[in-house]
């Protein structure tokens, strides 16, 4: 992928954390970045952000992955706003951790709606601008989505299944040209499920890191594709 001021990216959950951090390496880059929340004060706050870094353009966008209408609408607009869309950034997510026999019927819905279903929706309303483009894919899976874990039924089951959803959606797409890539994170220090980060995470993966790395697959010659990227942090504090 080249000349990328020219270049357009959606990323879903783009107002903090990982999604955040992509937004900041691509605008870096010159590129034309939408971002999503699910509320438009949250998108705009950190479009106001992200304005001062590079030479790009950042679009504040409300949209619930959850709905497939309202992700529609927001691939329509960044369509409409710059005639193209080149990057999706499939990042949006939620976690809920209990055993199985505390895990409500509501966390299980929201979990599997958020981070699997809505990834389906994110993917699937973007299709007909990516063929276009023959642009790249890029799901947010997680080491969760290889390696389960107590309390982690709802969780694990939505990693496990963005994980597979892509690599069969990656041979599904390669034929229009379409690039189409899973990062499966560790820790990473951002707000998911609460968190507050601190001086404390810095043994973690930073949410610049998954920028660059975003920024590196944008990169690679054509020819390659890492279709499953799996990073963790380099030094945790029990190794």
């Amino acid at each position: 992928m080249e000349n990328y001021n020219q270049k357009v990216a959606l990323i879903t959950g783009g107002s903090k954390g990982i999604g955040f951090g992509v937004a900041e390496a691509l605008l870096k880059l010159g590129m034309r970045v939408a971002i999503t929340s699910r509320k438009l004060e949250s998108a705009e706050k950190a479009a106001a952000q992200l304005k001062s870094i590079g030479s790009g353009e950042v679009l504040a966008l409300e949209a619930d992955v959850q709905e497939y209408k309202s992700q529609e609408i927001a691939v329509n607009k960044v369509i409409d706003t710059w005639g193209q869309l080149d990057v999706l950034v499939a990042n949006a997510g939620v976690g809920h951790f209990a055993p199985i026999d505390e895990l409500s019927i509501e966390d299980w819905q929201s979990t599997i709606n958020t981070n699997l279903t809505g990834v389906f929706y994110s993917v699937k309303s973007s299709l007909e601008g990516l063929k276009k483009s023959e642009g790249y894919i890029i799901t947010i899976s997680s080491l969760a989505g290889t390696n389960f874990f107590a309390g982690g039924t709802a969780y694990n089951a939505s990693k496990f299944g963005v994980t597979g959803f892509t690599q069969a959606a990656m041979l599904d797409l390669r034929k229009y040209g379409i690039k189409v890539s899973t990062i499966m994170p560790g820790s990473v220090a951002t707000h998911f499920n609460d968190h507050v980060p601190s001086k404390e995470d810095a043994w973690k993966i930073q949410k610049e890191d998954i920028g660059e790395l975003v920024v590196d697959l944008l990169k690679m010659n054509p020819r390659s594709l890492p279709s499953k990227i799996e990073v963790r942090p380099s030094m945790p504090p029990n190794s």
